[in-house]
């Protein structure tokens, strides 16, 4: 060990009272940061997996322009091909076909304007959250040409209660008139009202043969193990398309399935960005004093080695060095507990409470942070340029120093 570190290492414990609160000042910074960005990923990825469950899923296939246009001629001709390749994309856990259209549903009361959704009973349930959030009656059993589940609000809307008739009225894809009586064989509540008073899911073979659509599906989709499963997912089955022509098809990730999610999560994350800045600005500051008060109180000592030889440069090697082995036992214990204490709660979980009325959402009662190689270093790595940064520019006072004016110095 060089005499400078030995130096280096002596000084810095001199006091030893204020360079352990330092040190914990950078800690706790850490584990704050690590912890907090932990703690946002994972409540993303939750709110991410309960929103794509309810209806879109992570993935879709589909026609060029569909989610545009919305228009129910634009069809995958072939589900069958395409279910094929989605089931052997990489980290898909489940996938299902949906057929939809735009028709007016009537009940001895009222009538609406809404969306027709065609679904696969056995399969929709792995994918969405659709069985979980019947709250009146029970799921549309396979083969059911009859049945109908309809949301919470609309129910309320067309006054109809389980079993009472529905008459739908749309235009077929081939331009035909779409008439059939369906009946409420449950009523749904997923907490989005947009979703609850707007749509109606009844069975796939009879949505397809009601509206002609001849075999033909609007979308198949994708659930995967992960969100880290969804690019490499996307990316597959982008290579692996059936060929299609007028019109060709497209995959369509979470992202633009759900600009909305993306907008909200991103503002929340730059919320959470200005809140780290100000926790850095305030460290900052508090070890910039730190190094201030510790070279003016050296300011003797720092003069009596001047006059002895000692150049302005080492001296302030020296005191980098200080504050250098200060900022890595900081931000080393505070990466290392930061790390536990996340780790902890990314087994447990963090109770939100009311998980019972949670749950009638879809949505889990517990919070698990994330700890991933981003949330662990980035937080810490600023801190450490930040504060390493602080305690530079007190040095600059080193080169300013006058032997004599300095051993005077009181």
């Amino acid at each position: 060990m060089s005499i400078d570190l030995r130096m280096a290492w002596r000084n810095l414990w001199r006091n030893p009272r204020r360079t352990l609160l330092t040190m914990s000042a950078i800690a706790f910074a850490c584990v704050l940061l690590v912890f907090m960005l932990s703690w946002q990923f994972g409540s993303y990825e939750t709110m991410i997996n309960t929103a794509v469950k309810v209806q879109t899923g992570h993935l879709h296939v589909e026609a060029a322009d569909y989610q545009d246009r919305q228009d129910m001629r634009l069809v995958i001709k072939d589900p069958q091909a395409v279910t094929k390749m989605v089931q052997a994309a990489p980290g898909v856990e489940a996938y299902t076909v949906r057929a939809n259209s735009f028709a007016l549903v009537s009940s001895q009361e009222r009538t609406y304007g809404i969306l027709v959704v065609g679904i696969d009973p056995a399969r929709e349930a792995k994918v969405s959250t659709l069985k979980s959030i019947v709250r009146q009656g029970s799921f549309l059993e396979p083969g059911d040409h009859e049945g109908a589940l309809v949301g919470r609000l609309l129910a309320q809307n067309l006054q109809v209660k389980l079993g009472d008739e529905l008459t739908v009225l749309g235009q077929g894809r081939d331009g035909s008139i779409a008439a059939l009586v369906l009946k409420v064989r449950g009523i749904y509540s997923s907490g989005m009202d947009d979703f609850d008073r707007s749509s109606i899911q009844m069975g796939l073979q009879a949505f397809q043969d009601a509206f002609t659509m001849e075999g033909a599906a609007h979308q198949v989709v994708a659930i995967c193990q992960s969100l880290e499963e969804v690019a490499g997912a996307k990316a597959y089955m982008a290579a692996h398309l059936p060929p299609q022509k007028d019109p060709g098809l497209t995959v369509l990730d979470w992202k633009q399935l759900m600009p909305g999610l993306l907008q909200g999560i991103e503002m929340d994350l730059v919320s959470g960005i200005i809140f780290y800045i100000i926790l850095l600005v305030v460290v900052t500051f508090s070890i910039l004093n730190t190094f201030l008060m510790s070279i003016l109180e050296r300011t003797h000592e720092f003069g009596v080695l001047m006059a002895m030889g000692a150049k302005p440069g080492r001296l302030g090697r020296l005191v980098v060095m200080e504050s250098l082995a200060m900022n890595l036992l900081g931000v080393g214990a505070g990466m290392i507990m930061g790390a536990l204490i996340t780790w902890y709660f990314q087994v447990q979980g963090i109770d939100l409470g009311a998980q019972e009325l949670m749950a009638q959402y879809g949505i889990v009662g517990r919070i698990y942070p994330r700890l991933s190689w981003l949330s662990l270093l980035s937080g810490p790595a600023v801190v450490f340029v930040m504060t390493l940064l602080a305690a530079l520019y007190p040095t600059r006072r080193l080169w300013k120093l006058r032997p004599v004016e300095a051993m005077n110095y009181a």
